[in-house]
């Protein structure tokens, strides 16, 4: 990725190493069967209160070192970070910015309202509950905040295989395109359905779809970044795509317990998610980001 045509957004926060003992950690679990934790939490979220709520196998994780060189001391909350990896953080949260602010006046005739992005370590204090670094990336609706353990994407790379700029790029995108669904009010009415599904495979099939769909705008705002900036190098691609076959379910599952059971999907298949990307990405409508038909 070309980061220099990319503006830093002032929206990031940097909680890394401010502490933030003396809360109970939460049990992570339920709703999706008998995986392991630790790898249902490293899936991308949108709400941690999916995760927060109900019984299931607690979760910890060893404190692992932020995966760029040359840190700087880490700010307390709220101030502003300046090293390498939250650069690039904040380089791609801007991109974001600039491209739904532009499609939201051009398409929807609104205003995009910007979110903030947390950097944490290990674990952090949101206003959808407490959550830990093995949660992965997450977006907090209550607050509209995207949450990430820097740590994330070493896991990412060397335990899933997805390396790439543009593969972190897209984890960053597609907890984004979470807002928007928030912002649209899409998120709000899924969530509701949700709660009144008749099953636990209904509601899973409900979040898949919401998944997919953010799947689907971080292909939107790819492709929109690229028109705007041509930030892309060759192979760029080919990683966020990579990164979508990396986390999906069937693949998530068959590495921890070697066998796939789709009913309990939460977020879709790799195939799914590379096909909503790139649908995304191909297009630069989220007209055409309907996963719900």
């Amino acid at each position: 990725m070309r980061l220099g045509n990319m503006r830093p957004s002032n929206n990031v926060e940097d909680r890394r190493g401010s502490g933030g003992g003396g809360f109970g950690l939460p049990v992570i679990g339920g709703g999706i069967g008998t995986i392991v934790i630790a790898i249902i939490a490293l899936l991308f979220g949108v709400d941690p209160r999916a995760l927060f709520n109900g019984g299931g196998s607690s979760a910890s994780t060893e404190p692992q070192q932020a995966p760029y060189s040359a840190p700087t001391t880490p700010g307390a909350q709220g101030g502003a970070p300046t090293d390498s990896g939250a650069d690039f953080v904040k380089r791609v949260l801007g991109s974001t910015e600039d491209v739904w602010s532009a499609y939201f006046q051009q398409k929807l005739r609104s205003n995009y309202r910007e979110p903030k992005l947390v950097l944490f370590s290990d674990y952090v204090q949101s206003a959808c509950g407490n959550a830990q670094a093995a949660s992965g990336p997450f977006y907090c609706p209550s607050d509209q905040k995207v949450y990430i353990d820097l740590s994330f994407y070493r896991e990412l790379k060397d335990r899933f295989g997805a390396p790439g700029d543009f593969a972190q790029a897209y984890v960053v995108a597609h907890e984004v395109g979470h807002h928007v669904q928030n912002l649209l009010g899409i998120a709000e009415r899924v969530h509701e359905a949700e709660s009144n599904a008749r099953s636990r495979t209904e509601a899973a099939a409900l979040s898949v779809r919401l998944e997919l769909q953010a799947d689907c705008f971080a292909g939107v705002w790819g492709h929109h970044a690229q028109q705007m900036k041509n930030i892309l190098e060759p192979g760029d691609l080919e990683e966020a795509l990579n990164a979508a076959s990396a986390i999906g379910d069937d693949r998530l599952q068959k590495m921890s317990r070697g066998r796939v059971t789709p009913e309990t999907f939460t977020h879709g298949s790799s195939q799914q998610r590379q096909q909503w990307f790139r649908r995304g990405f191909e297009s630069g409508d989220i007209d055409q980001c309907d996963t719900f038909q």
